[in-house]
């Protein structure tokens, strides 16, 4: 059992961990413990020790020591002595703002079923999952809140959710209704964020916690390049080796706030879900509103064990199970190889060539539609542009199926151009605020994605091409945030909910696809990385990293994506020197590996590669392959950190859930003169197993290769008759055990 009830006590215990809370004497729920596993006791009095302070409001007059603004809750509201910032807040008719929730009930389900209408946690695979639901009630509004906890015990983590319930007679507004919180009894911690900006995302920002209110989050309606929805709080001293960590994520991609309160008294408030700035909620007698889903998870062994661990969970309980265990392809993209300038035939030699180099997908980026020569119109229009592919889609899928190759498409259907027969039909379905300026991002608008109409549109407009031309892939981008927020099908006091109904409508769009066509494997993107979040796994199991494909920044952005994200979802391309976005040159073996540790392509035109180049990519793609199961769900480690220092040297790994097979690769930006001795530590292995390394005859113990490790060698120790620069290496170990 995951979920043990001692007289309003509540335990729920993973395999490592345990997460306490009770009834308290008002009737809300009092926070005890998140931690290492305890043993269940039918009561902890030394976790229900209140504190006493002067100058601080009470319950009542006969319960002084009782001050809410002290104690551990676990869903506050604001107004009744607690003076920190609340999980929810609900107006009533009279403006009164005020709501005292107490305890009714509990209940316990096997298992763990998916949210309606809204990505989800399941347990499909009899994993062992317990949900625990409490219902509590606010005697004079009536309004019913259940508190949602699914436990997946082998992964050690708990999912959290609320759901208010309107059972009375008056409509009421929610104000704010956030996802979790957790009330920690100190604030000896380190925030871990990932911030950044598009071509930069997710770099790693780690800054003791202080006194006050330190937050992340988005107002531009996608979870966005410049924060993410990961955030971890760790003790100080924990590496990604050792020490204590909790990692919270939202399956959510709209608008999110992650924030964390420090108090007077040192203590912790950590509150998740969807940001209240901007969102409001009328909530009409008999209706209801679900939060997204949020998922806590604790470690006492390294930031590696915790990433480890929820990127098992997600594998395991979010992505579509019919991808999430699958071997992804290796593709070409033609993007930077041709941008907006192709035709049929040379989309066709493109995968000729990339058939023979042993690639398997291609792709079909912009400008197939429309009359789409640039990016100032056509978004819309998702009808096949006749001057470049004048036998229409479905020939050219057939050519392309005909090398035995995969065939995939991008799309961009949550835009719209001016220039287009869309908008020249359906103006009203541009976001736009009436009287007001319209904002144009990147040349283009924002389609009313909360209207069921532009749904029903662009799942007509999706399936007849996934049908016509049998794709086996969809690229999804949305490359410009929402302005002028504002649907013409939502009355006035309902339009602080457009935001969420956009993301609800941009769910529907895609269950409604996946439901029709299970077996046709979605790639998230959105500019690149803007909106790489858990709500956007749940229904595309691979998402555009970041539009940069240069190896150097690569490395930042794939070490900081991997603190809260498994390598199976981050799409790694080799691309073109000089690098579109640094103009940087790099070897092509160092770009290949960087983009092995996720799902690899090529994102170049193939027939202008040289001999050489054409050579070095089919060893890649034969190397990849023979390792893909390995490379994409093996377990990662993180070695050497890239943020650290002077940011020249990064490292990673991936072990088999075996421990018999592993690689590791180490990067160096910039040579140095007479360097100092190096090694690199491996980690996970088996320390007892006898390894080879990269096939050699000489046979190493597990233990010797993770503490005394393997030298490096010097990259360049001459000049003389070198043609090309050492800068950006890298060293890859391929280390195998040995048959006894």
């Amino acid at each position: 059992m995951s979920i043990i009830v001692n007289h309003q006590q509540f335990h729920l215990q993973t395999d490592h961990s345990s997460y306490i809370f009770h009834v308290i004497a008002n009737g809300e729920l009092g926070q005890l413990y998140y931690g290492p596993r305890l043993h269940d006791q039918t009561t902890y009095p030394e976790l229900m020790v209140r504190e006493h302070h002067e100058a601080m409001p009470a319950w009542r007059l006969d319960t002084p020591d009782f001050q809410p603004e002290t104690l551990k809750q676990e869903f506050a509201s604001l107004g009744k002595g607690d003076y920190r910032d609340p999980a929810f807040q609900i107006t009533e008719p009279d403006g009164s703002r005020i709501s005292e929730f107490s305890y009714q009930d509990f209940r316990i389900v096997d298992g763990k079923s998916r949210l309606k209408g809204l990505p989800s946690t399941f347990d499909d695979e009899h994993d062992d999952a317990q949900t625990l639901v409490i219902s509590l009630v606010d005697a004079v509004t009536q309004v019913v809140l259940e508190l949602s906890y699914a436990v997946f015990p082998h992964q050690d983590v708990i999912v959290r959710s609320a759901k208010f319930q309107n059972q009375g007679q008056a409509t009421v507004k929610l104000d704010r209704a956030l996802s979790t919180q957790l009330d920690l009894p100190d604030a000896d911690y380190d925030l871990l964020q990932f911030s950044g900006t598009w071509t930069r995302e997710r770099h790693l920002v780690r800054t003791p916690l202080r006194s006050g209110i330190q937050s992340v989050g988005s107002l531009r309606g996608a979870s966005s390049h410049q924060q993410n929805p990961a955030m971890i709080l760790a003790r100080p001293q924990t590496t990604d080796d050792q020490g204590a960590a909790i990692g919270f994520n939202l399956v959510y991609s709209g608008n999110f706030l992650d924030q964390v309160e420090v108090d007077a008294f040192n203590t912790a408030r950590v509150l998740v879900g969807i940001n209240p700035t901007e969102f409001d909620w009328q909530l009409p007698a008999g209706q209801s509103f679900q939060t997204p889903e949020a998922v806590l998870s604790y470690t006492g062994d390294g930031l590696n064990q915790l990433s480890q661990q929820m990127g098992d969970f997600y594998q395991h309980h979010l992505v579509n199970p019919h991808f999430a265990q699958q071997q992804r392809p290796v593709l070409v993209n033609n993007w930077e190889g041709t941008y907006f300038d192709f035709n049929e035939d040379k989309l066709v030699a493109i995968a000729e060539d990339a058939h023979k180099l042993g690639i398997e997908m291609f792709v079909l980026d912009d400008g197939w539609f429309g009359h789409r020569d640039d990016d100032t119109t056509s978004l819309g229009d998702w009808d096949v542009y006749q001057e470049k592919l004048p036998n229409g889609m479905a020939h050219l899928a057939e050519r392309v199926h005909g090398l035995k190759m995969q065939f995939g498409l991008w799309f961009e259907p949550e835009m719209i151009s001016i220039d287009s027969q869309l908008y020249r039909t359906h103006p009203e379905w541009t976001i736009k605020t009436p009287k007001r300026q319209m904002t144009p991002g990147r040349n283009q608008f924002v389609l009313d994605m909360a209207n069921p109409d532009v749904v029903d549109f662009l799942y007509g407009k999706i399936s007849g091409l996934i049908e016509t031309a049998h794709l086996d892939y969809i690229k999804w981008d949305m490359n410009r945030n929402i302005t002028e927020a504002y649907s013409p099908t939502l009355p006035a006091d309902q339009q602080g909910e457009f935001l969420h109904r956009y993301m609800l409508g941009v769910y529907d769009l895609y269950a409604r696809l996946i439901a029709a066509y299970p077996t046709v494997l979605f790639e998230s993107c959105a500019s690149g990385g803007g909106r790489f979040d858990l709500g956007m796994m749940a229904y595309a199991p691979q998402a555009w990293t970041s539009d940069d494909t240069d190896a150097v920044e690569r490395l930042k952005i794939q070490f900081g994506t991997s603190y809260g994200y498994p390598q199976a979802m981050m799409g790694a391309h080799v691309s073109a020197v000089p690098n579109d976005q640094t103009g940087r040159i790099t070897p092509i073996e160092t770009r290949a590996a960087v983009a092995y540790f996720g799902d690899l392509g090529y994102e170049l035109d193939v027939t202008k590669c040289s001999a050489d180049e054409k050579a070095a990519i089919k060893q890649q793609v034969t190397f990849y392959k023979a390792h893909r199961e390995l490379f994409q769900q093996g377990k990662f480690y993180r070695i050497d950190n890239p943020f650290n220092g002077d940011g020249n040297v990064g490292s990673w790994q991936v072990v088999s859930e075996d421990q018999r097979h592993a690689i590791a690769a180490r990067y160096q930006i910039l040579n140095h003169p007479n360097p100092a001795y190096t090694r690199l530590y491996l980690r996970g292995l088996a320390p007892d197993q006898r390894y080879r390394l990269n096939g050699g005859q000489h046979i190493y113990f597990g233990d010797e290769l993770m503490h005394a490790g393997v030298f490096v060698p010097h990259l360049l120790e001459s000049t003389q008759g070198v043609e090309q620069s050492a800068d950006f290496s890298a060293f890859l170990v391929v280390v195998d055990a040995v048959e006894e």
